[in-house]
C-alpha cells in the first residue's frame, strides 16, 4: 500500500468515527432528554470549552511543527547545495593533474545523492524507506572514496601547502550534511501524539453530538463539515511530517542540487 492510500484510509477512518461518535453522542443526549426533561444538564459549558480549547490547541502546536520542519528540510537542501558547490570550487587548489579524477568522483557523488531522495513513485511505504537507505549506503560509499582522492592529492610533492587545509574542511561539512539530512527525516512527533489527536477529534464529535440532541431533525450539514474539516487538517499534518511521499512536495527545493550539477558539466 502506497503512502498516498494509506493516509487517505486513515483520515477516511478518522472522518467515518467521528460521524460515528457524533450519532453516538446524539442518541445519549436524546435518552438524556426522555428522562431529564429540564435539559441536558448545566455546567457542561466550560467542560465542552475546556475539550475544544486542548483539541485546537494541539491541532495549532501539531500542525506548526510539520510546517517548520517541512521549511528546515528544504534549507537543509539549499544548505548541502551550497557545501557540495564551496567543496567543488576549492577543488582548483589541488594539483592540476589530480582535479579531473576528483572531479569526476563530485559528479558521481552528487548523482547519489539526488537519486537518495529521488521517490521512484510506486512501492509500499516501507520499499521506499529501504531502497532510500540503500541509496544513503552508496552515498556513504563514494564519500570515502572522495576524501581518499582528496587527501592523497593534497599531500602529493609539489601540492599547494594550503590546499588541504581548505578543501578538507569543505568535504567534512559536505559529508555531515548528509547525517543532518537523514536525521530530518526522521524527525517526527512521537505516535502518542497523533493518536491523542485522534482520540480528542473522537471525543469533540461526542460533545457535538450530545450538544445538538435537542434539534428534531439531525444536522447533517454541521456534522459532515465538522468531521471533513478536522479530518483534512490532520491528513495536512501527516502530509507536511512526509513531505517525500504525499501530496504535498519538497521535492522542488532539489532544483538548487541539479543547478550545482549542471555547473559541474
Amino acid at each position: 500500500m502506497t503512502f498516498m492510500w494509506f493516509t487517505s484510509l486513515l483520515a477516511a477512518g478518522l472522518f467515518i468515527g467521528m460521524m460515528i461518535c457524533i450519532e453516538i453522542g446524539r442518541r445519549f443526549g436524546i435518552t438524556r432528554l426522555a428522562h431529564t426533561p429540564d435539559g441536558l444538564g448545566k455546567g457542561i459549558g466550560p467542560i465542552e470549552g475546556a475539550a475544544f480549547g486542548l483539541l485546537g490547541l494541539l491541532l495549532a502546536f501539531t500542525f506548526s511543527g510539520a510546517a517548520s520542519r517541512f521549511v528546515e528540510r528544504r534549507h537543509l537542501v539549499t544548505e548541502e547545495a551550497n557545501a557540495i558547490s564551496t567543496a567543488y570550487l576549492r577543488v582548483d587548489l589541488l594539483p592540476g593533474d589530480a582535479q579531473p579524477e576528483v572531479r569526476e568522483f563530485f559528479r558521481r557523488y552528487l548523482d547519489s545523492r539526488l537519486d537518495t531522495y529521488r521517490n521512484p513513485g510506486g512501492g509500499s511505504v516501507a520499499e521506499l524507506v529501504s531502497a532510500a537507505k540503500a541509496k544513503l549506503a552508496k552515498s556513504v560509499v563514494l564519500q570515502r572514496e572522495l576524501w581518499a582522492k582528496a587527501l592523497a592529492a593534497s599531500q602529493r610533492p609539489g601540492a599547494p601547502p594550503d590546499g588541504g587545509k581548505l578543501l578538507l574542511p569543505a568535504l567534512n561539512v559536505m559529508f555531515d550534511i548528509t547525517t543532518t539530512r537523514a536525521m530530518a527525516t526522521e524527525n517526527h512527533p512521537p505516535l502518542v501524539v497523533f493518536l491523542l489527536l485522534a482520540v480528542l477529534c473522537l471525543i469533540g464529535s461526542l460533545l457535538v453530538g450530545y450538544a445538538t440532541s435537542g434539534n428534531k431533525h439531525r444536522l447533517w450539514l454541521h456534522a459532515v463539515v465538522f468531521a471533513a474539516m478536522l479530518s483534512l487538517v490532520v491528513l495536512v499534518i501527516v502530509d507536511l511530517e512526509y513531505p517525500r511521499l504525499g501530496l504535498i512536495r519538497v521535492d522542488s527545493a532539489d532544483h538548487v542540487l541539479l543547478e550545482v550539477r549542471q555547473g559541474m558539466q
